[in-house]
């Protein structure tokens, strides 16, 4: 099972974080602290796993981001690697070669579709396809909605004139 998701850049800005088991806000600064130190300075010709307190963290650089998972010590690495390989192709396919300023920007859309792959710290979908159309899904619903408040307004607008 995954504890938490972490995505770091290179500069130690934390990008997102996913956190399935408890933390309080105390015990999560400090994991992030020590992880994205512990990663950060690591070579990048040495292995994407390591030991910490217990569970294995898998990460991978995608240009200037980490992305890092942390899970038990009995779940398959290569497993973790993968369904990051697959979170990263989502984005990529999403956002269109997914950036850091991307998440800045459209974080709860990042959030949303690590919601649709990945859910309570197990993998729920595995299939691009069919996370890019609920996505897409969505996406419209949103756009319907943002119209409807839009002509709600237009309407109170000339009705207060």
């Amino acid at each position: 099972m995954i504890q938490f998701v972490l995505l770091i850049s290179r500069q130690g800005k934390v990008r997102l974080t996913k956190w399935y088991s408890p933390y309080s806000q105390k015990e999560r600064t400090k994991v992030i602290r020590e992880l994205s130190g512990m990663i950060l300075t690591r070579g990048p010709k040495l292995c994407n796993f390591v030991e910490w307190k217990g569970f294995k963290v898998v990460y991978k650089r995608y240009a200037s981001l980490y992305f890092c998972m942390c899970v038990n010590q009995e779940d398959n690495e290569l497993e973790i690697l993968e369904i990051i390989h697959h979170f990263v192709e989502i984005l990529d396919r999403y956002f269109g070669s997914v950036c850091e300023l991307d998440l800045i920007f459209n974080f709860h859309k990042a959030y949303y579709i690590l919601d649709e792959v990945l859910i309570a710290g197990e993998l729920q979908e595995s299939s691009k396809k069919t996370v890019s159309r609920l996505v897409s899904a969505q996406d419209s619903l949103v756009e319907a909605v943002k119209e409807e408040t839009n002509s709600i307004s237009n309407i109170i607008a000339q009705a207060t004139k």
